[in-house]
């Protein structure tokens, strides 16, 4: 009986996911820290974290999902409260 195995990634593919997540990471950290010094009109706090989302969106294509529900609820409430939404 034949059975499919699954392909497993090799080293460096492992490796290369392993630098996009970092960069995305680093980036959102900066992202939120730039936005919680207050310091930027509301508009440009919005678009750095509309950036966050097109750069996660170009590393990981198709995994738009995936950062709504990991990061966007933190610009979502460093936001609120930086800028004093209700």
């Amino acid at each position: 009986m034949n059975s499919i195995q699954p392909v497993s990634p090799s080293k460096a593919e492992i490796d290369e996911e392993s630098r996009r997540v970092r960069r995305l990471r680093i980036v959102v950290n900066l992202s939120l820290s730039i936005i919680a010094q207050g310091n930027l009109p509301y508009e440009e706090a919005q678009e750095i974290a509309a950036s966050a989302r097109r750069l996660a969106e170009a590393l990981f294509p198709g995994k738009g999902e995936v950062y709504d529900l990991l990061y966007r609820p933190q610009f979502r409430r460093l936001i609120s409260e930086v800028y004093r939404l209700q």
